[in-house]
């Protein structure tokens, strides 16, 4: 059996790896056959929910800018996202309790709903994906992920010190 932790050649070529795979899974993904069908603005319209209701589980607000800080892009294209997913019935815009010059985001029952979907149709894609594993494997895995996943929640917030740069 071949050693493969990272202080071999083969261990650091799997690590190199992690990269492209990852560029793969987002973009391959949306090709696995899902009831109903994704559409070409749900991979956007899915990031602006999970944000906010990422934002709203941990008991904080989140606005448009920090909407854009997440997602690394400008503010007006947080806007033009936000806009999007207002005008379709997904999120709401109401008075920050915390401070009332702010304005805040908040998922409408349309958008709990469709969050909802979006979750269904990404187990949907990792059933078909992994079809035909091994259960063990198949479950590993998706161990494995949620682990990576809650690790994520120890990097520093977009816009902070440590955390990625927001470009202006």
């Amino acid at each position: 059996m071949t050693n493969k932790d990272a202080s071999t050649p083969q261990g650091q070529d799997l690590l190199d790896a992690v990269g492209t795979a990852f560029a793969r899974l987002r973009r391959r993904t949306m090709q696995a056959p899902v009831d109903p069908p994704t559409g070409p603005k749900d991979l956007k319209r899915n990031l602006v929910l999970n944000i906010v209701d990422e934002a709203a589980e941990a008991g904080t607000e989140m606005t448009v800018g920090g909407l854009a800080d997440h997602l690394l892009v400008d503010p007006s294209v947080a806007s033009r996202m936000v806009s999007d997913c207002i005008s379709h019935g997904y999120l709401v815009r109401a008075a920050s309790q915390q401070d009332g010059r702010r304005t805040v985001l908040h998922l409408t029952d349309e958008g709990t709903a469709l969050l909802r979907r979006f979750r269904d149709q990404q187990r949907q894609a990792f059933e078909f994906i992994t079809r035909d594993w091994p259960e063990s494997e198949r479950l590993e895995l998706a161990r494995l992920l949620l682990k990576y996943a809650d690790s994520t929640a120890r990097l520093p917030a977009p816009g902070t010190a440590g955390g990625p740069p927001v470009t202006p």
